[in-house]
């Protein structure tokens, strides 16, 4: 074992004990610390023993252990924990030491902590890293940002541990400045966000529409991860309905409230506050709130009446129309949660590489699977193409997909089954590839009682008119602007 390490880690908790034994079993020699000491002599005592991991019992022993320039990870709660971590380490630091956070901290406190530690002579990243428990330790994608000045030092150990694709490829490289980092990991859990509920939303129809049994649903899931469907999330599918416990599938046996811990919502926001339509990961949200209401469920279930119906159609058919629903619908996800990041490049001068972005995510974090390759395909071909549904592919296998979808959206809606990102999708899709819709009404409405303006189809785009609709209003008109 060398004499300083390569790197250090506080947080023990399951994320970061799987990347410290990732680290280990890379060549990397590894410090570990935790605030809770009685976490580190259980570490060390039990799996990292014998392995190239130094335990350390305080923060000074721990920053002494580490080889110039210091490369801190902090795998700690979000927030708060993270900025008095910080705090703590600053005294005990050198110009040019690297702080790494790699929690799902909101995009905005990494540009405020890259800009601070930057007036302290130190470098700090932001770094996305997913794949969970499974991939912390085997290899995880892995979306770094922060300081540039960071990535040669860290770019040994982060492209070592991660996940590695097309021959020896890493799912890891550097994203970009400030924030850059946590907003692509925001955007990945806001796109595994609807990629969950989408899937959700299959299982519910083939469950309540369909009647189909545990079994039967599982050998659906198994057969389309064989297909363009073949994903992490679909192959997880298949394996949770096959579970069973005394006998009886586990899945029908869990409450039906699904828990969150906020970077779907951050995606949200963050899209209404770019201007960017992000319709199915915003559903997606909403209904793990709705979800949680489960006793208003119940009562509502009892006294509002919708309609019951008996599925009488061909089952083989409808399966394969909803395995076309929900792969154009995943590709709406995709092509959102990219214009997402290219609305974020331009407005925070991030210069993101999408291309990079499709191969980070194609080995090791929860949302890989197979047409991510297309996705990368789709940016090397058209750099600047402005939304996938643009690209040949994405086009034609979505245009492929509109009978089925069109005919699973409208019968989840004849049958009184809630489908909300299966129908948001489709919602969107119709609305983006529309020429002219009602928005002409709309700001019209807004010039009648607010004064607010509206552009002509017949004069320059910027140039705004107000009419005096009622013969009260006068000429005066609001100031023009966007929210």
């Amino acid at each position: 074992m060398k004499d300083k390490s390569d790197i250090g880690v506080i947080g023990l908790a399951v994320m970061g004990e799987n990347l410290i034994l990732n680290m280990a079993s890379k060549g990397f020699t590894v410090s570990a610390f935790n605030r809770s000491t009685e976490k580190v002599e259980r570490f060390v005592s039990s799996r990292a023993k014998d392995k190239t991991i130094k335990g350390c019992f305080s923060l000074e022993e721990f920053v002494n252990s580490l080889a110039s320039p210091r490369k801190v990870m902090l795998m700690v709660k979000a927030g708060q924990a993270v900025d008095a971590t910080i705090e703590q380490l600053i005294p005990l630091l050198d110009k040019g030491d690297i702080i790494i956070d790699g929690g799902n901290s909101q995009f905005e406190d990494s540009d405020r902590r890259t800009q601070y530690l930057s007036e302290k002579g130190l470098l700090y990243v932001g770094s996305g890293v997913s794949g969970g428990e499974e991939g912390a330790l085997l290899g995880p994608s892995i979306m770094p940002g922060g300081s540039p000045d960071a990535w040669p030092a860290i770019k040994p150990i982060f492209q070592g541990i991660s996940a590695k694709v097309n021959g020896d490829v890493p799912c890891c490289d550097w994203v970009g400045k400030g924030g850059a980092g946590h907003f692509v990991k925001m955007v990945h859990n806001g796109i595994e966000y609807g990629d969950m509920q989408l899937i959700c939303e299959a299982y519910l129809l083939m469950r309540d529409m369909l009647g189909m049994s545990t079994d039967e649903m599982q050998q659906v899931f198994a057969d389309w991860n064989q297909t363009e469907l073949g994903s992490y999330l679909i192959e997880i599918t298949a394996d949770i309905l096959a579970y069973k416990e005394d006998g009886q599938p586990l899945v029908e046996k869990i409450l039906d409230t699904a828990g969150q811990k906020g970077t779907g919502k951050w995606t949200g926001v963050t899209a209404l506050h770019l201007g960017t339509p992000l319709t199915l990961i915003g559903e997606a949200v909403f209904a793990r709130c709705l979800s949680a209401i489960k006793e208003e469920r119940v009562e509502a279930s009892s006294k509002i009446n919708g309609v019951t119906t008996v599925f009488n159609g061909d089952k083989a058919e409808f399966i394969a129309a909803l395995k076309d629903a929900l792969l154009a619908s995943k590709m709406v996800s995709y092509a959102q949660g990219f214009a997402l990041m290219k609305q974020a490049s331009e407005d925070y001068d991030w210069d993101l590489n999408y291309g990079a972005i499709a191969l980070m995510w194609r080995g090791g974090c929860i949302i890989r699977s197979v047409f991510l390759d297309d996705i990368k395909s789709a940016y090397d071909n058209n750099p600047e193409i402005k939304n996938l549904l643009m690209d040949d592919y994405f086009n034609k296998t979505v245009e492929a997909a509109q009978a089925g979808w069109r005919k699973v959206v409208a019968a989840a809606a004849l049958s009184g089954i809630s489908a909300p990102c299966l129908s948001s999708a489709l919602s969107y899709f119709d609305g983006y590839r529309t020429e002219n819709l009602p928005a002409n009404l709309l700001q019209a409405q807004r010039d009648y009682f607010g004064a607010h303006t509206y552009e002509r189809k017949d004069k320059a785009r910027g140039e705004f008119f107000h009419t005096n609709w009622t013969g009260r209003g006068g000429d005066t008109a609001s100031t023009t602007y966007d929210v």
